[in-house]
């Protein structure tokens, strides 16, 4: 274990998150999404639940600010405009960051997929609500420069 460090944020998870660069995006998968199919790098965490996992990412992973839509999630199929428990998860998670408030954006399904298919890593985790699916974009990290 480390101080600071969420323990749910194992060697490997940690190690995706270090490893990708500015504008990369790593996704958080629920239970039913097709993982294994899509990703690239898949680091499996199904004793996480998407709100805990992403709370976890977001205290070391800056959002990517530079562009528009740092955080995506997955619209409800056939009611693009609805917002289910997941969405309002994941708004929760990014309204407790400091600074400006990101809001999340809704892409289609398979748009999704697609997306994630590019992807640095997704985490899978055991989320049972339906729709609990985010990307997010890397951002930079200020050090005193620029």
């Amino acid at each position: 274990m480390l101080i600071g460090i969420d323990p749910i944020l194992n060697a490997d998870i940690l190690h995706a998150l270090r490893a990708m660069g500015h504008g990369d995006e790593i996704v958080i998968a629920d239970g039913s999404f097709p993982a294994q199919t899509v990703s690239k790098r898949l680091i499996r965490m199904e004793a996480s639940d998407l709100p805990r996992m992403l709370k976890a990412v977001l205290s070391v992973m800056p959002l990517d600010d530079s562009e528009p839509d740092p955080v995506m999630g997955m619209e409800v199929i056939g009611d693009p405009d609805k917002i289910v428990p997941a969405h309002i998860a994941i708004q929760t998670a990014l309204d407790a960051l400091p600074g400006e408030p990101t809001k999340l954006a809704r892409i289609e399904r398979f748009a999704f997929y697609e997306r994630t298919k590019q992807a640095f890593a997704v985490i899978a985790t055991g989320e049972t609500l339906f729709y609990g699916n985010v990307i997010i974009r890397k951002g930079t990290v200020n050090l005193g420069g620029n």
